[in-house]
């Protein structure tokens, strides 16, 4: 009797439903709620601040201060690393080195910079496809300079986002050039900046993870934190943060949205990282990838950017490409004899 009392208690212990933090379907769940919240919240809040209507009477401003939203978006995501570990990891020591840091950071702030930058000529739709064209400048670096060799899958994957972002920025030939034609070039220009300085950002997170395995949560401070001090010098030396106080006293709600801003950026980097962790890559970047679709869609209902249906049968092959990249273009796995 003792002995069946002992089983059944250990068969009951066995049997026992896993407790809601534990439920893999759940945390996937919040997961992808968190992301997809979080990012579509911060691609409102973006195009909000940086494509306002700023006026006083008949006079009507331009936020044109990028360099100094960064820097706050910076400031709060230093702020919120920090705290992450000192709640959740029990400050465990990071070997890395703080050059490295350094490095990363610079790109880091190049392709934020350039990509607020960029709003300032393009409309928010053509700015999410542009950062969502990634894999192109990573798979031109990989062929010309590192001389690798991928599957054809993610050739035609490429080929699919090429055709689909000609498509969206194709324009018809008008009978007049207007100033947003002229302007257009120099946004493209800076998407193309951000683009490069994500793929180099890139390369340097996989070198801290692979040489001293870095956790996501020392990353994000760090970076973050040199970041903090690079563009804080910056904008005192170029006076552009005495030019953005004196705009926001004009325009005081401004702060708020900063704030909800940082804050979005903060807690989605937390979910996409969790993401990663827990369920992969790939699942993180099927997340982003449906994430920023519907950014699009939300910035063309709520704040009137009109996509033509050539726009929109782009769009969608933009977004083909990077969904059918992220299930078949990966490079196999070299196997070991």
């Amino acid at each position: 009797m003792p002995g069946r009392s002992g089983d059944s208690m250990a068969a009951g212990k066995s049997t026992e439903k896993p407790s809601l933090l534990q439920n893999e379907r759940l945390r996937l769940l919040v997961c992808f709620l968190g992301v997809f919240v979080c990012y579509f919240y911060y691609g409102i809040l973006q195009e909000k601040i940086t494509r306002g209507d700023y006026r006083q009477g008949d006079q009507k401003e331009k936020f044109t201060y990028a360099t100094t939203l960064v820097f706050l978006q910076c400031v709060i995501n230093t702020l919120f690393a920090k705290f992450l570990i000192q709640f959740f990891e029990n400050s465990k020591p990071d070997h890395t080195r703080s050059w490295l840091y350094g490095v990363c950071s610079l790109s880091y702030l190049g392709a934020m910079v350039s990509s607020n930058s960029a709003l300032q000529y393009v409309n928010y739709p053509t700015q999410v496809l542009g950062k969502s064209c990634k894999p192109i400048p990573v798979m031109l670096l990989g062929v010309t300079i590192l001389r690798k060799k991928y599957p054809m899958a993610k050739y035609l994957c490429v080929l699919l986002i090429v055709i689909g972002v000609a498509l969206f920025m194709y324009k018809p030939k008008k009978g007049t050039a207007s100033d947003d034609e002229h302007l257009f070039g120099f946004g493209e220009m800076l998407l193309l900046l951000s683009l490069t300085m994500d793929g180099l950002t890139g390369v340097a997170q996989d070198h801290m993870r692979a040489h001293y395995q870095t956790s996501s949560n020392h990353m994000m401070l760090n970076i973050n934190l040199w970041s903090t001090l690079v563009l804080g010098l910056g904008v005192v030396w170029t006076g552009e943060v005495w030019e953005f106080l004196s705009f926001a006293d004009r325009y005081p709600s401004i702060f708020y949205n900063i704030v909800l801003f940082g804050l979005t950026s903060a807690l989605g980097q937390t979910f996409i990282f969790m993401t990663v962790v827990h369920f992969g890559p790939l699942t993180c970047s099927i997340i982003t990838t449906t994430r920023k679709f519907f950014t699009i869609l939300g910035s063309v209902l709520l704040f009137g950017n009109v996509i033509s249906s050539v726009q929109w049968v782009g769009t969608i092959l933009v977004f083909l490409g990077l969904g059918l990249d992220a299930r078949f273009g990966k490079m196999p796995k070299k196997t070991t004899h």
